[in-house]
């Protein structure tokens, strides 16, 4: 029986090394949670046997059970890197539709702009509405994120106010006005304006001043050409400019409400549009040329420029248009006893009868920990504590072999006596 007895020794040690090699080769691992190699002794025995003379026939594997304390947390760039802080795992769906559960974080946006983790597994999240609150609940509320590319329906300008200060100082050109001419003119500014398709265009405005203060009243006139790209705008059909009054003070008298030009096409557009130009808050003073304020109320496509995740795993995507949209709350999960559960690979884990079955929530709830946007957690393996171990496991394996070695020794040498 000492053969058998050192040949489980032998296989136990074995065991122990190999899953001690598989902690220190995933030791880079994001989410990896190490294992640990438990045994028990074997004992035969019945009631007729002498408990004082009971002998040992060896060992077995009786369980390699996970550790699934926290790993370091490593910081990133990208804000769709998570990490919990405390307990959880992700809940995310394979392209198969299981649903599997990691530690690992590392999301990124798909070419169907899903968020998803590296074998292409869909993150879950409850639906939230406009102001963050979640919608649904348990399993069945989680859902896929997908990250729309643009938000928004276009709104064409209708109305533009710009408020100048116009110089008390400036002369009045020679030259007839031309655009392309800078002596023709004294100033120049610029608005961009939205179409019918949310296109923007370059509305531009020149200032033209057309009289000097008067000698009798103080007072002096500017006249204002307004484009939009190369079309002049109208008004009744004429390409007369809008002329702006200033009294002695500098303050403007006319016009006092805005200026509805004709409808026009813009370039690259089929829909006419209409744009009225507000002038009030403009003056005249003794300094140079300067926009005080523009503003327009046209409104384009947003295109996306970012996503965040906040601590309690609210998802928001950002536009070029000033829109932010709450797209989920991310969805967390934990077990009655998680050492229970099947290991995958890839940092994946899937429930058993062992395990219990999932209880979800969201971060901070139900004892579930916080999310960390732009941070991951990294392996929670020591790599000098596996190290130790692994020698001794090496020297338990070396001993079971002395001892197996010893023993055939011992049963040569009973062969080879004589009687």
């Amino acid at each position: 029986m000492t053969f058998y007895t050192s040949l489980s020794g032998l296989q136990a040690a074995q065991t122990d090394m190999s899953t001690i090699s598989h902690n220190l080769a995933n030791v880079s691992t994001t989410g990896f949670k190490k294992s640990r190699t438990e045994f028990a002794d074997v004992i035969a025995s019945n009631l007729a046997t002498d408990p004082k003379k009971m002998v040992g026939q060896g060992t077995v594997v009786k369980a390699t059970t996970q550790d699934f304390s926290e790993g370091s947390l490593t910081t990133t760039s990208s804000s769709l890197d998570l990490a919990i802080s405390g307990d959880g795992f992700f809940a995310v769906k394979t392209p198969g539709a299981a649903s599997v559960y990691t530690r690992n974080g590392e999301f990124s946006v798909d070419a169907n702009h899903n968020v998803v983790d590296a074998q292409g597994s869909f993150l879950q999240a409850y639906p939230v509405d406009a102001n963050g609150n979640v919608t649904a609940t348990g399993t069945d509320g989680m859902t896929n994120v997908q990250i729309p590319e643009i938000s928004g329906t276009p709104v064409a300008t209708s109305d533009v106010a710009l408020s100048v200060k116009l110089s008390s100082n400036a002369v009045v050109p020679t030259a007839t006005f031309d655009r392309t001419s800078a002596a023709s003119y004294n100033n120049s500014s610029t608005t961009t304006i939205y179409d019918a398709s949310g296109n923007a265009q370059t509305m531009t405005n020149y200032y033209v001043r057309t009289s000097a203060a008067s000698a009798t009243d103080g007072s002096s006139t500017w006249s204002v050409y307004s484009y939009v790209g190369d079309k002049q705008l109208t008004v009744g059909g004429s390409a007369t400019p809008v002329t702006a009054t200033f009294d002695s003070s500098g303050v403007l008298t006319s016009p006092t409400t805005a200026t509805t030009f004709d409808a026009f096409t813009p370039a690259g557009t089929s829909t006419t549009q209409t744009v009225a130009l507000n002038l009030a808050g403009s003056d005249q003073a003794g300094t140079s040329f300067s926009v005080a304020s523009k503003t327009q109320d046209g409104k384009s496509v947003g295109q996306l420029s970012g996503v965040t995740v906040d601590d309690s795993g609210i998802i928001t995507a950002s536009y070029s248009n000033g829109d932010a949209l709450k797209l989920g709350k991310v969805a967390l999960a934990n077990f009655a006893n998680p050492e229970g559960l099947r290991q995958l690979g890839s940092s994946y884990w899937a429930s058993t009868g062992i395990s219990g079955t999932a209880t979800t929530g969201t971060a901070g709830n139900n004892g579930l920990g916080t999310v960390m946007s732009g941070t991951i957690e990294s392996s929670n393996v020591d790599i000098t504590e596996e190290l130790v171990a692994l020698i001794a496991a090496q020297r338990n394996f070396q001993a079971n072999s002395k001892a197996l070695d010893t023993q055939n020794q011992i049963t040569e040498t009973i062969f080879n006596m004589r009687s």
